[in-house]
């Protein structure tokens, strides 16, 4: 809750004026059954219509400017919970966005999503039904109490001593509300997951017709979130008749013992119709403090599950490089001998089987490797380690000599271009997808087009770079949508281009003419190629086998062939040199 409530004192100032507002509205509130009280029992007899008028004047003002003012403070106080939320919104998503991959894969993302929008909104109406109910309620149960003191103490003793079962009950019941909303958040997220995996595989779930299957899953789930929900909404729900019942017994005890003091002339009538109304005034403030509880340990929950989100160590993204010989050497651009280098590297996903086991290999600048292998064999894990998304378990990752964990990640990344396995486009214009946000020149967009053998198909249609790709590119071919990732990850003139089965979706003729264009325009660049045909990889400097997560050949293509059997098989299959 401290992380919520730091980003609640900028707002401090306009609370406090809000809740000020609020004060003077309810307390005018409350003079109300007073005037009432005092016009029925020192007013009406007097037959003076002059005093009835102004009276009555002064209630039908007090009410006015009550109104008012709860309506300026409540408009108030959706202001504030608007601008705190803006900003605890926008930071929470800024945080996401700095979550090393192993974080994302540790919350999941349909829980991120969740907390980015269902936990926010829970704290967004917390802060608002506070700020509107927070102040309101707690003025009218005690100025209620105070003024009924004034009219009869007897009476109020009567209210006084229902209060604390009412507070006992209300806490014994609360307690267990964050533990049941934590469980039901929990459940939102797994809903939010199926819908997701069924929006975006629907064509898969039309085409195996599995759609009654996954209408039963999300019925499954649907379910488990309405049952929690239900459970926890009964649970606390139970405040509010426990507040009735005590009430309604004090309200009965407050009518017997009232006609009884009438009776002896210890009160007037009007005393009692005051009472009874501060009465009512006091059962729905009790019944808005228990509401209050319940969205109180909401947001609790919801607090707790954003506060993981902000206060969480980032294991990977270093804001400055600690090491000054470090910066020293990038900045100068202070060479060692290999451009990429690493050193005995050992990753695990899981902390149980590994990915890849003791990975060393050298990479001099403006050559090229390629990465070929079975599936599963670790490929991309190496792509993934080199961008800093994962940290090695073991060994060390060097880019010029200097360990890429000293290296601020924004800078890093900007090294590569890069297209990977299962790569995204925008609902944006093809010339928006290939900047992405760089500000590069046409020039360079041009180029890059060219480079990937997109200008073909984007010369031909009438709107050319303008042309506006739907969600996941899904107006565009899977050929298309490759040239458009190898513009992408061209256009930003990298120092190291990484490919990850970056031409499976190309016909023979344009991999060919896209090897040749790699060759002539990108001669200075670095280049990791992966690739499940050895055709697409065989011109590479050098070129490294996996297997099993291990290096099982290394060399260039002539030496595989008779040095790696696995290399070998692969060639024979593929090429027919049975």
């Amino acid at each position: 809750m401290k992380t919520i409530i730091s980003y609640i004192k900028p707002e401090l100032k306009r609370m406090i004026w809000g809740l000020s507002i609020k004060f003077v509205g309810t307390t005018i509130d409350l003079c109300i059954p007073w005037i009432l009280a005092y016009i029925i029992d020192n007013v009406i007899y007097k037959r003076d219509i002059k005093q009835i008028y102004f009276w009555g004047f002064l209630m039908i003002l007090c009410a006015a400017v009550g109104a008012f003012s709860n309506i300026y403070a409540n408009r108030n106080a959706a202001a504030v919970g608007r601008d705190v939320i803006n900003n605890l919104r926008y930071d929470l998503y800024k945080k996401i966005n700095t979550l090393s991959s192993s974080q994302i894969d540790y919350f999941t993302v349909p829980s991120l999503i969740s907390r980015l929008t269902n936990d926010t909104n829970n704290i967004y109406r917390t802060i608002c039904i506070m700020q509107k109910l927070g102040v309101r309620a707690p003025i009218l149960i005690i100025g209620g109490i105070m003024i009924t003191l004034t009219l009869d103490p007897v009476l109020t003793f009567i209210l006084i001593a229902i209060m604390p079962l009412i507070a006992f009950f209300i806490f014994l019941i609360s307690k267990r509300g964050v533990s049941l909303y934590m469980n039901l958040q929990k459940s939102i997220d797994s809903l939010v997951r199926v819908i997701r995996e069924n929006i975006t595989g629907v064509k898969v779930i039309k085409a195996f017709s599995k759609a009654d299957y996954e209408r039963e899953r999300f019925y499954g789930v649907n379910k488990d979130v309405s049952e929690k929900d239900t459970t926890a909404n009964i649970v606390m729900s139970l405040n509010q008749p426990i507040v009735n019942i005590l009430f309604n017994l004090g309200l009965v005890l407050v009518v017997v013992v009232g006609a009884y003091r009438v009776e002896k002339g210890a009160i007037q009538v009007g005393v009692i119709v005051a009472f009874l109304s501060y009465f009512t005034i006091i059962l729905n403030a009790m019944k808005a403090a228990t509401k209050l509880f319940i969205l109180y340990f909401k947001a609790k929950a919801s607090a707790i599950r954003i506060s993981e989100i902000l206060e969480i160590e980032q294991d990977l993204d270093i804001e400055e490089i600690k090491n000054i010989d470090n910066q020293i050497a990038l900045k100068n651009n202070c060479k060692s001998k290999y451009h990429i280098q690493f050193k005995n590297v050992t990753f695990s996903y899981n902390k149980k089987s590994k990915a890849i086991k003791n990975i060393s290999f050298e990479i001099k600048e403006g050559d090229s490797l390629g990465i070929i292998g079975p599936i599963g064999s670790g490929k991309s894990t190496i792509i993934l380690l080199l961008m800093g998304f994962y940290k090695a378990n073991q060994g060390q990752i060097l880019i010029n000599g200097v360990n890429i964990d000293d290296i601020d990640k924004a800078e890093l990344r900007n090294m590569f271009g890069v297209v990977f396995q299962n790569d995204y486009l925008f609902s944006k214009s093809i010339y928006e997808n290939i900047d992405f946000g760089r500000n590069l020149s046409d020039r360079d967009i041009k180029k890059a087009a060219i480079s990937a053998q997109a200008m073909d198909f984007i010369g031909q249609n009438e709107y050319g770079f303008e042309k506006i790709i739907s969600q996941k590119g899904n107006n565009l071919s899977g050929g298309q949508k490759q040239r458009i990732f190898l513009a992408r990850a061209f256009a930003g003139n990298p120092k190291i281009l990484l490919l990850d089965d970056a031409s499976s979706a190309l016909d023979f003729k344009t991999e060919m003419c896209l090897r040749e264009s790699l060759l002539e325009n990108y001669k200075a660049t670095t280049k990791i190629i992966i690739d499940s045909r050895i055709n697409s990889i065989k011109k590479c400097s050098k070129i490294m086998v996996l297997d099993d997560g291990e290096i099982v050949g290394y060399g260039d293509h002539d030496e595989l062939l008779k040095s790696c059997p696995v290399y070998s098989e692969i060639n024979e299959i593929q090429n027919g040199d049975l």
